[in-house]
């Protein structure tokens, strides 16, 4: 019991100092306060683990996973009001069902047989999350997303072939390149396109996505600590 307290302790500095953070980086770019919205990624962390940033008044989670998210977000929903559930991991169309009704983002849109299968759950259950489409901006082969060059052909395809809002656009850059001038390729590619939201920085880097726009950055080891080392996103 001790121990779960020091963790929950943990938590809830981590969460304040990362808040603080991003104010002063809001601050330090001429970013309007509260501009910048903190997903804190709790993929692969239990409902137990989640409930210390829940209780420290943290609403906003990413998860990669649709089937593990299922798991722990409906409970923890039940006891606490006002969660906003964004889906930042890759998302197969036999998973769209599940994932229209459970986020309320759906930041990996990426490939036209996705938004054609978003369109039809849309459209038959009524429920409508905000769609961010992906972009790989380091044309990496392992990496999911749209090619930056494939940007605004894809955007446009999702909003007149399939009427789909399109609310966001979200990268992950590189591990071994310096991130900024993938943010701010990601920015511009949502300039011409009239989009304004960008989900882009991560725990190492969120303060270089502040300077160059972002209005959502995905932080999970700063505040959770180190999970293991397959996947990302936070």
């Amino acid at each position: 019991m001790a121990e779960e307290r020091q963790e929950a302790g943990h938590v809830a500095a981590n969460l304040a100092a990362i808040r603080a953070d991003i104010a002063r980086a809001e601050a330090d770019h001429g970013r309007g306060r509260g501009s910048v919205t903190l997903v804190a990624v709790s993929k692969t962390k239990t409902a137990g683990e989640i409930e210390p940033a829940l209780a420290a008044e943290q609403r906003v989670f990413g998860e990669n996973r649709v089937q593990e998210a299922q798991g722990k977000w409906p409970a923890l929903r039940a006891r606490f009001a006002g969660i906003e559930l964004h889906l930042i991991g890759p998302l197969q169309t036999n998973k769209v069902k599940e994932a229209v009704a459970l986020f309320d983002v759906i930041e990996t849109l990426d490939r036209e047989s996705l938004a054609g299968a978003l369109r039809k759950e849309i459209d038959r259950s009524g429920k409508t999350p905000a769609l961010y489409v992906q972009v790989n901006t380091g044309a990496e082969p392992q990496k999911a997303g749209i090619l930056p060059e494939e940007a605004d052909a894809f955007l446009r395809l999702c909003r007149e072939t399939y009427g789909l809002a399109i609310a966001g656009l979200m990268c992950i850059p590189p591990a071994d390149e310096p991130p900024s001038a993938h943010f701010a390729l990601l920015a511009r590619i949502a300039r011409r396109n009239g989009i304004e939201t960008l989900s882009m920085g991560m725990s190492a880097d969120y303060d270089a996505a502040i300077q160059l726009g972002a209005t959502h950055v995905r932080v999970g080891s700063a505040i959770f600590g180190a999970r293991p080392a397959h996947g990302a996103n936070g």
